[in-house]
């Protein structure tokens, strides 16, 4: 769940914790500080009467500083921070009732405790069944945590490791290749973790600003924005959910090279089997494609088809992977996975998803079962479009998780084709175009043809103006508005031709101008300003009250909202079309039945947050 939704989940209350490590961020300079007093100016810099838009905003530009302050809680050996976050940042975990993270815990430390006996036995052991090289690697790592543990006591100081310390054995645990799995049960075979009370870790997780809590529902939410931060804490490239995607375009003897090198035993488990595996021993994305899929004596040509491969055959992206060196192309993989995960579209129509979720439901018989045990979902969890969304987890995300052969049954039954990429052809039969195009509403705005065909809308540049214009309509009916195009079509003429017209009734109006842009703001006033006058007029000497005219495009330069500012002939209001799109959705969570015109009165920048408090009260 976003950090905006979260904030306006949780009280006053409970939100000051998070505040108050803001806040103290913000008092030591940090990089950013000129674009954060940017947007607390309007509120003479107290952020307990901030927006909660703009507490995310401030958050997104001080993310590296606060990541430093969790950082430094990791001294605190005894915290099981790890433990915690590992939990955390699994895809499903991000919302969850107080007992159900009391029960992941549990099952966690049982797991724990049952592999470092294990591995204590191993290591112990002349007749280990891991690989003598993988051994002198976990003896050397062990060595060393034990070393940077027990320092302390030679000068007569409580055990700990210290943040030095703690990022040299970060290092070295890279530099072995080991996964986040061996890294804990190696650091917990030297310090055993100690059962926690709950309300004592909610009480820690909340005052290092991890996590909210509300009371009132029971629910820790941790929030998107947060949850990448402490991937990247935690060495952790990529979510699980895209991770899974990377490894089911492998072959299988790829996978089994992988799992012999992290000590995974694959006896009697199936391919499916085998990803899940690797994916909680948290192996590093990046290792695994520079080096642990490779065979000795792969050289670099060969490790760069690979990756290559990867991009065009396996994720099938369209545009070329970007990078001279392996490291940048697979930055650029990482990149990607991160930008798609920031993207709050759902690759199909949210319509399209709630189709496809009961379809599945109705078509695959444990499909509850595959989404609430791969998610780690409690009971009370209901599988539905908004929740998963809530959660971050789209339709690509869910198909992935079906076994193929069921996929392919379900797929047969609802007539979609077998052949080629099996999830893409089920994701393009549910896809709804309306709304997808409703969804891409801004790229439209921006003319960006790339990413619309990521994102399948093929659409011709010269017929971007007209979708444009078709999209606004839409969504001014779903708002509720009558656009009456017979009027329209009786006021234009030949030279005079008004995009959409608004009818209120009662010979009321409103006049709407849509524009198109390919670079950010809008900045062409005085040609759109005579346009929009001329329409204004036409309207008026046909007898009709115009009550406003809007004019919508992707963004506007600050000059032009500033000319805006000073125009009053046409009572001209601006609205960049990713407020529109925001307004929409508040408007479909709200009541209403009609959008009140009236609410666009105010602004010469139409201001979304003051119009969706509105809606919503």
């Amino acid at each position: 769940m976003k950090l905006e939704k979260i904030l306006d989940n949780v009280n006053s209350l409970e939100k000051n914790s998070f505040l108050k490590i803001i806040d103290n961020i913000k008092s030591f300079n940090p990089k950013n500080s000129k674009e954060i007093d940017k947007i607390l100016s309007e509120s003479r810099n107290d952020l307990k009467s901030v927006d909660s838009i703009n507490i995310a905003k401030v958050f997104n530009l001080i993310k590296n500083e606060f990541a430093e302050t969790v950082i430094a809680e990791f001294v605190n050996t005894t915290s099981q921070l790890d433990i915690f976050i590992d939990i955390l940042i699994k895809d499903g975990n991000c919302i969850m009732n107080q007992n159900w993270l009391a029960h992941l815990y549990q099952v966690e430390l049982a797991k724990i405790r049952n592999k470092t006996l294990q591995l204590k036995t191993e290591l112990s052991s002349e007749k280990s069944q891991i690989d003598e090289v993988r051994k002198r690697d976990y003896n050397i790592y062990k060595s060393c945590v034990e070393r940077a543990y027990i320092n302390d006591l030679d000068n007569n100081r409580d055990k700990k490791i210290t943040n030095d310390e703690l990022s040299i054995l970060l290092t070295l645990a890279e530099k072995l290749e080991l996964s986040q799995e061996e890294v804990k049960l190696i650091n917990y075979l030297i310090i055993p973790p100690e059962k926690l009370n709950i309300d004592n870790v909610i009480f820690l997780l909340k005052n290092i600003g991890i996590i909210f809590y509300s009371k009132k529902n029971n629910l820790v939410y941790v929030a998107d924005e947060v949850v990448s931060v402490l991937r990247k804490i935690r060495k952790k490239d990529l979510a699980d959910k895209y991770l899974r995607r990377v490894l089911k375009t492998f072959k299988e003897p790829q996978i089994n090279l992988i799992c012999r090198k992290h000590n995974i035993d694959i006896k009697e488990l199936d391919f499916d089997s085998k990803i899940k595996q690797i994916i909680k021993e948290g192996i590093s994305f990046s290792n695994l494609l520079s080096n642990e899929l490779h065979k000795e004596n792969i050289n670099l040509t060969e490790r760069k088809k690979l990756v290559n491969d990867l991009w065009e055959s396996g994720l099938k992206v369209s545009t070329p992977l970007r990078g001279s060196t392996i490291d940048e192309k697979i930055e650029n993989i990482i990149a990607y996975f991160e930008e798609l995960e920031k993207d709050e579209k759902v690759g199909i129509s949210v319509e399209g998803y709630e189709k496809l979720l009961i379809d599945l439901n109705e078509g695959i018989k444990s499909f509850k079962k595959y989404v609430s045990d791969e998610f780690e979902f409690s009971e009370d969890v209901i599988i539905d479009n908004a929740t998963l969304l809530d959660y971050n987890i789209k339709p690509h995300d869910v198909l992935d998780i079906i076994p193929s052969d069921e996929l392919k049954t379900f797929a047969v039954a609802k007539q979609i084709k077998t052949r080629g990429d099996i999830v893409l052809n089920i994701l393009d039969a549910y896809k709804d175009a309306e709304n997808l195009m409703i969804e891409n509403y801004e790229a439209i705005g921006f003319r960006n043809l790339s990413y619309l065909k990521e994102n399948g809308i093929i659409i011709k540049e010269s017929e971007i103006g007209i979708k444009f214009e078709e999209i606004t309509k839409s969504i001014f009916e779903k708002l509720g508005f009558n656009v009456d195009e017979k009027l329209k079509n009786k006021l234009n003429t030949a030279k005079d031709k008004a995009d959409i017209i608004l009818n209120l009734g009662n010979n009321d109006v409103i006049v709407i101008e849509c524009k198109t842009v390919k670079e950010s703001g809008y900045n062409k006033f005085s040609s759109v300003s005579r346009q929009i006058k001329s329409y204004v007029n036409l309207a008026k000497n046909n007898g009709l009250n115009v009550v406003k005219s809007l004019l919508i495009a992707p963004d506007f330069s600050d000059d032009f909202v500033n000319e805006c500012d000073l125009e009053f002939e046409i009572n001209l209001s601006l609205i960049t079309a990713s407020s529109l799109i925001h307004i929409l959705e508040g408007f479909r969570n709200s009541k209403l039945k009609h959008f009140p015109y009236q609410l666009l009165m105010k602004d010469v920048l139409i201001k979304e947050e003051r119009i969706l408090k509105a809606i919503n009260k």
